[in-house]
């Protein structure tokens, strides 16, 4: 089947295969990762260096004259002094083949086709102290940006520091290879010279091999099988030069060489558009989802909001269709909660400025009984401060007046005593679930008493105060059992609190504490006391309370039950993509 009607009689794979990457990225939709259109760009290149995207010319010289002529240029270039002659390889068996060639093709090494120069590892390498804002080009790994150098984060050395190198000089037409870290970037060199940072290596072609079509073999999944092979990096994936010259590269006539790249050009800028289509298509559909949802925060009554729910519910099945989609329903639904707007009051309840006194009568009873340290009260929410009117019964107060607030700490290392304990010390790693029980860390009792360390009690609600995971989310958790915590954390615990209310309810406001993040301290993360304790926030009637709980428990369920047939269903649909791959192959 040619390669035009394999993406056209199956674009709908190719293009609603999506998988949720586990980091996000730049836009709306930064955490989808295109799996069917990437699978279908790695088959473009595997068909290529298959012998398989265009067909092949008789007439075409064969490869093995090609590398006769290479061979003897080398030899002329040792001759002359222009380069070390290098060691031979072994002859290629067949078993080392990974599969057969067309007609005219040849397998063979990089070592035979490009020369590999590493960069200068004398005492005059680059390092951050020579680096200048202007000069010569000093390339990274992390200017290789999609098979190019990015030149908008470049960085530079003097000219004269670059005349003192012995090597890593590279020219227009060179490849750079990362041999660390992002092991198998690779890059084509268009317009600059430069020297490389010692993670890269220099991959000059020589004349009679087109550069491109080397550069596309090291983003194919061949290539990326002869990394695993020869990777010798332990914690860090790592690559020597010698290994890579080793590589197995299938060498095609040279005129079928340029045919293969008029294609891959052509299908390549294909697969762009299509990618740009689907990226804007996600984007559309996310903005109209968190539009809609918006108009259900925004309704002034109960009507109205029946109204605009009407609306969305009419269009469920096509709207909420993405995680990141369901992600926002979900978080409009803990919004809608906070706000009074989920059940309907109740006149018989309680009002919660009842509660309030309660909440602060047990407080100064803990303060006499000297469980805790008396706090400096907070001013009143003023009417400038609330964001929204409250339904009858409700009240605005802040954060530090519903409970008592506990920091933590951590024992000394250098204590063994100290760590053999089996009270939970829960630091921000554990914050992945919404009820922790366990840590991966445990102190002893020996550890609470002789440290800053202090007992949380049960039922309390935890939440991570410092550290990058601040950046992108506010982590929040209720413990089942008395624990301890860390330094970069902080407790709120009351028993006269609907606890699992106050989780949904800093759920809900956490796009508001993660606008209070101090991001100015030296790359970290934290929220300062102040200005979190301080928010203010809205308090329902106890009773009601309970009904938003038992509300929002049966549509987050919802939510997860949508998410689960959403997950289910791109896996399905990755399966296929990679089905549709192994059978273009074969």
């Amino acid at each position: 089947m040619a390669v035009e009607k394999l993406i056209t009689q199956y674009i709908d794979t190719w293009t609603s295969a999506l998988q949720t990457r586990s980091t996000a990225g730049r836009g709306r939709n930064g955490k989808i990762d295109l799996y069917g259109i990437k699978k279908l760009r790695e088959l473009i290149l595997e068909l290529a260096v298959r012998g398989k995207l265009v067909p092949q010319d008789p007439n075409d010289e064969p490869a093995s004259e090609l590398l006769k002529r290479i061979a003897a240029e080398k030899a002329d270039l040792v001759k002359q002094g222009k380069i070390k002659k290098q060691k031979p390889l072994p002859e290629i068996s067949e078993d080392e083949k990974p599969f057969e060639l067309p007609a005219g093709w040849k397998w063979s090494s990089i070592q035979n086709l490009c020369l590999l120069e590493n960069g200068d590892r004398s005492k005059n390498y680059p390092n951050k102290s020579t680096l200048t804002e202007t000069g010569v080009p000093f390339v990274n790994a992390g200017h290789l940006l999609n098979g190019k150098i990015d030149e908008k984060e470049m960085t530079f050395i003097k000219e004269s520091h670059f005349e003192t190198l012995r090597s890593g000089k590279f020219l227009p037409g060179d490849i750079l290879f990362c041999l660390r870290g992002s092991l198998g970037k690779s890059a084509l060199v268009e317009n600059i010279s430069g020297a490389i940072a010692s993670s890269l290596v220099i991959v000059r072609v020589y004349p009679l091999v087109n550069n491109k079509y080397v550069h596309f073999y090291f983003d194919s999944p061949i290539s990326y099988q002869f990394i695993k092979k020869y990777d010798n990096g332990t914690a860090q994936p790592n690559l020597a030069a010698n290994d890579l010259a080793r590589f197995l590269i299938p060498v095609p006539p040279v005129d079928e060489q340029i045919r293969i790249l008029g294609k891959i050009d052509n299908l390549m800028s294909l697969c762009d558009k299509l990618e740009q289509q689907s990226l804007t298509s996600l984007d559309a559909h996310q903005q109209l989802v968190e539009t809609l949802l918006i108009t259900l925060t925004d309704s002034q009554n109960a009507e109205e909001l029946a109204e605009n729910w009407a609306r969305i519910s009419q269009y469920f099945d096509t709207l909420f269709t993405t995680e990141a989609s369901i992600d926002a329903l979900k978080q409009t639904i803990l919004q809608l909660a906070v706000m009074g707007k989920l059940v309907p009051q109740d006149p018989n309840d309680e009002p919660a400025s009842e509660l309030l006194k309660r909440i602060e009568q047990e407080k100064a009873q803990l303060v006499k009984e000297g469980k805790i340290k008396k706090q400096k009260p907070l001013p009143p929410v003023g009417d400038e401060e609330k964001p929204f009117a409250l339904p009858q019964g409700w009240v605005w107060v802040r954060l530090g007046d519903i409970g008592t607030i506990s920091g933590g700490g951590t024992p000394s290392k250098n204590n063994k005593e100290y760590w053999s304990g089996d009270i939970p010390w829960v630091s921000p790693k554990d914050m992945k679930v919404d009820r922790i029980s366990t840590a991966e860390l445990n102190i002893s009792e020996q550890a609470v008493a002789n440290s800053s360390v202090r007992i949380i009690p049960s039922d309390s609600i935890l939440f991570v105060v410092r550290g990058m995971i601040l950046a992108h989310t506010f982590p929040v958790a209720i413990n089942q059992r008395e624990v301890t915590i860390n330094q970069d954390m902080k407790s709120i615990s009351s028993c006269l609190f609907n606890m699992d209310f106050l989780l949904y309810l800093m759920k809900g406001v956490s796009r508001k504490i993660l606008g209070l993040v101090d991001r100015s301290s030296h790359g970290t993360c934290k929220l300062i006391s102040e200005k979190l304790f301080g928010l203010q926030i809205p308090l329902p009637p106890l009773s009601e309370q309970g009904r938003i709980n038992s509300r929002i428990g049966e549509l987050v369920l919802l939510c997860d039950t949508l998410k689960s047939r959403l997950q289910s269903a791109q896996q399905t649909q990755l399966h296929l993509a990679d089905a549709l791959t192994d059978a273009a192959l074969n």
